[in-house]
């Protein structure tokens, strides 16, 4: 399916950048993972931010909650206070006292269609991803695209392919690849120090029920447009539980906790299993939950499944209260990693795997910040959106793939939304993952891509 671009087209392509240049960023999605996101590009010393996008010019009737949403001032989330925020962060810096150098603007298409910009963060929800990752390659511009990378495996080969044949560095916003102890937990699974693996257990947080049935439409705030945020999605009554964070447990625009959480803890499964360009063969439900008829949210509660890769390597997911993890099981030892939660750090037995150094013929894993030790233990939030980030950027001039590449997204993101079709049939699916086919299922197979509105398909 080819996607239409109805009023406007970039002017050039740009090639790729000298090391000595700085990078002109866009910042396309001024929500809540623009909290941690744009503070972590623009403390970049080679980052020019010189637009900002977001359908919310800065409403808070938008659905933000306290704490919720970029803030700015008083004001929460959208392009005017995204423009504030990067303004005065470049007026501290250059003690000018005054900067204005940071256009905003409500359509992505004005931003994609200006020369200047080398680079788009997108920040926005799951049913967008495709379409402006496809636009914004076929621009020109190397792309950070936050997780899970698609909202369908259809769509996720769809931005492999616009990726590669333009020749652009996409990031999957998948940060934890960029934490030293994920990584350092990957070297040794491949360096077989627990043997061969036969198992891993992986859990993830409860999904949330949302407006039940008989829930009402409500008016669009001012100052967003909600059409625009719908985009390539079904037309449909606004609520503030919609947007925003919301989004997440709404089927039309993602997948739940399943390829929320999904995309870190798969994303270290796959990197850890070498399983980069592949993925699990066969996929079952094993007792999912999902909110009552009616309810707004129509994604699972508690995410439960099983898959089998075609080595025999078994992966079980069942949801818990709080937090994410992944446990490796091998035949001479075992790997924790806890992602998520308030404890976050490596587990491991035996003990002796802690200090363990690798030989110059072993498997190394790429390293996004050389610099940054390796600490077992320890949240470290701050430096890993910082750290993916950097990694982004060094690739964006070395013309490099990232830790997390386009190809390693959509597989991870595919692993997602394959357990999620064996979950809502409640039957068993097998996968082809050379050919990225379900195999002896029509109706399965049939939820592999999403129709889209007419006025956003060509």
């Amino acid at each position: 399916m080819a996607w239409a671009t109805p009023t406007i087209v970039p002017s050039s392509v740009r090639g790729a950048l000298a090391p000595s240049n700085r990078i002109h960023v866009a910042f396309i999605g001024l929500g809540t993972q623009s909290k941690a996101l744009l503070p972590a590009f623009l403390k970049q010393d080679d980052v020019q931010a010189v637009a900002v996008c977001d359908v919310n010019a800065g409403s808070a009737g938008y659905g933000y909650r306290q704490g919720g949403g970029f803030q700015a001032g008083k004001q929460l989330g959208g392009r005017k206070p995204g423009q504030d925020f990067v303004n005065a962060h470049y007026a501290e810096k250059t003690k000018r006292g005054t900067y204005r150098g940071c256009d905003a603007y409500n359509d992505f298409r004005e931003v994609l269609a200006r020369d200047d910009v080398d680079a788009v963060v997108l920040a926005v929800p799951d049913h967008w991803h495709s379409l402006m990752t496809v636009l914004a390659a076929r621009a020109g511009k190397d792309i950070y695209c936050e997780k899970p990378l698609s909202l369908t495996v259809r769509d996720g080969r769809q931005m492999v392919d616009a990726v590669r044949k333009y020749q652009r560095v996409l990031q999957t916003g998948s940060m934890y690849r960029s934490r030293p102890f994920s990584r350092f937990a990957c070297e040794l699974i491949r360096n077989r120090r627990i043997g061969q693996v036969k198992r891993v257990l992986t859990s993830m947080e409860r999904g949330r029920a949302g407006p039940g049935p008989g829930w009402k439409p409500m008016p669009v705030p001012e100052g967003l447009d909600y059409d625009l945020w719908l985009g390539p999605a079904p037309t449909a009554p606004y609520h503030e539980d919609r947007c925003l964070y919301g989004f997440r447990f709404i089927r039309d625009y993602s997948g739940g906790q399943t390829t929320n959480f999904g995309a870190h803890v798969f994303g270290i499964v796959q990197w850890a299993l070498d399983a980069d360009h592949t993925g699990p063969v066969e996929f079952e439900d094993a007792g999912t939950t999902w909110p009552q008829p009616g309810d707004l949210y129509d994604v699972p509660l508690e995410a439960n499944f099983n898959a089998r890769y075609a080595s025999g390597v078994e992966l079980i997911c069942r949801t818990k209260e709080l937090g994410f993890s992944q446990r490796f099981e091998g035949t001479e030892g075992w790997i924790a990693v806890v992602e998520g939660g308030p404890s976050p750090g490596l587990k491991v037995f035996p003990e002796s795997l802690k200090t363990t150094q690798f030989g110059p013929a072993e498997v190394r894993l790429p390293v996004s910040v050389p610099s940054r030790p390796l600490i077992l233990e320890g949240r470290q939030v701050t430096h890993v959106f910082e750290d993916h980030a950097r990694n982004f950027l060094d690739c964006v001039k070395s013309r490099q793939d990232p830790v997390e590449p386009v190809e390693a997204g959509h597989r991870t993101a595919s692993l997602c939304h394959l357990a999620t079709i064996a979950m809502r049939l409640a039957r068993t699916i097998r996968w082809d993952p050379e050919h990225e086919q379900i195999l002896g299922d029509p109706e399965a197979s049939q939820m592999l891509s999403r129709p889209v509105r007419p006025s956003w398909a060509a």
